[in-house]
């Protein structure tokens, strides 16, 4: 189901922002989840069926009042019919569907959108289901149909809400791999996981302990914490209720296994310097896959915490950087700059969106008139430095 047709017309967009299930189904507009009252006094729920006009992918002033329903006869509080001209049908749709009634309630000039016509049904529908329990709404959490092409379990409203619905739909071909779930790892994890991305893979071959809830995302229980499970399998859990392509490996990618890379796109190494980074590092050059390089050295200074975080990315044809002293690949601290491993949550954080900002830079959902692939943030000046000069 193509989103253009939600993403140009201003009622059918409203009404998914509200939180209405409407989706298109040939030549129909369905509002799917709308609560009514059946005979015997029941809440159940049921899908209002109208005519859809449109043209060039945007909707025009619906061509008629009625609209159909896929239910049982909607009753009020006591189990009567509702007075709304009651009529049987018979609209076969895709997917099995059949609307049963046909409901007519005409407002004086007609409907001036979809969205009046569609939520006067739906009201008329839901008042004595609030009645008998009370909060239910016709407004849903809508959960995609199963032909709809997102990797959402629920529909991204926040992207189309503030008209960036186009610019965020830039992402989803992307096939990423977070190397190391440590605490800016499980940052740029919760950034990557709320865009359209195809597929996540991550890979860690460590468990998720007491110390890691304090500096990752979200509020691990002790229950979970109890469970002693693999960060991949911590972090797959919880993303998994928001979306899907999320695929765990519970190893540390290194010389033996960069094969596991093969496929991917972009590349986000939040890991320790060593033989294991370069050997991945290697491999997504030879892939010609795009990556980026995060790293944070952070050192108690009398009474006070100092350092600096570090972004190095490289894409195809702009990698000279990366081995002139940008990244590093010596596991021995004297060559590590960034060898401290003192990391706080909110510094985790704030590399890890620095890496988001500049992953979607190079993808052209943030304007970058610099063009950049080396940034420092020096936490005691505030101040973020450009450029590398590979001494």
């Amino acid at each position: 189901m193509s989103n253009e047709l939600f993403d140009r017309s201003a009622d059918l967009k409203r009404l998914r922002e509200e939180g209405y299930c409407v989706e298109k189904n040939g030549g129909f507009l369905l509002m799917r989840d709308v609560p009514y009252v059946d005979a015997d006094r029941n809440v159940r729920h049921g899908t209002l069926v109208s005519e859809l006009s449109e043209s060039g992918n945007q909707t025009h002033k619906p061509r008629n009042h009625q609209v159909h329903f896929a239910g049982e006869s909607p009753c009020d509080t006591s189990g009567k019919p509702l007075n709304i001209n009651d009529r049987g049908a018979n609209i076969k749709l895709a997917n099995g569907m059949v609307a049963t009634h046909s409901f007519s309630c005409k407002p004086q000039g007609g409907y001036s959108d979809y969205y009046e016509k569609m939520t006067t049904y739906a009201n008329i529908l839901a008042g004595p289901a609030s009645v008998i329990r009370p909060g239910i709404s016709p407004k849903s959490l809508r959960v995609p149909s199963d032909d709809e092409d997102t990797v959402f379990n629920y529909t991204e409203t926040a992207s189309d809400r503030v008209g960036i619905g186009e610019l965020t739909r830039k992402l989803s071909s992307e096939v990423i791999a977070i190397i190391g779930l440590g605490g800016t790892g499980s940052y740029v994890l919760d950034g990557v996981a709320k865009t359209p991305v195809r597929e996540i893979h991550l890979f860690d071959d460590d468990v998720f302990l007491q110390h890691n809830a304090f500096r990752a995302p979200g509020a691990a229980s002790i229950e979970q914490l109890r469970e002693v499970i693999p960060k991949v399998e911590y972090f797959s859990r919880m993303y998994s209720q928001m979306r899907r392509g999320i695929v765990p490996h519970k190893v540390a990618i290194g010389p033996s296994n960069v094969n596991l890379l093969d496929g991917v796109t972009f590349a986000f190494l939040c890991m320790d310097a060593g033989e294991a980074k370069k050997a991945a590092i290697e491999k997504l050059e030879a892939m010609d896959a795009s990556f980026i390089d995060v790293g944070m050295g952070i050192d108690l200074e009398g009474e006070s915490l100092s350092g600096i975080l570090r972004v190095a990315a490289s894409v195809p044809n702009r990698r000279d950087h990366v081995h002139k002293g940008a990244v590093p690949f010596k596991a021995d601290a004297e060559a590590d700059l960034y060898a401290s491993n003192i990391q706080v949550a909110e510094l985790n954080a704030l590399n890890a969106m620095l890496v988001i900002v500049k992953w979607k830079q190079i993808l052209n959902f943030y304007c970058d008139l610099k063009g950049e692939l080396y940034s420092t943030y020096t936490l005691d000046t505030n101040k973020i430095n450009n450029g590398f000069n590979g001494s």
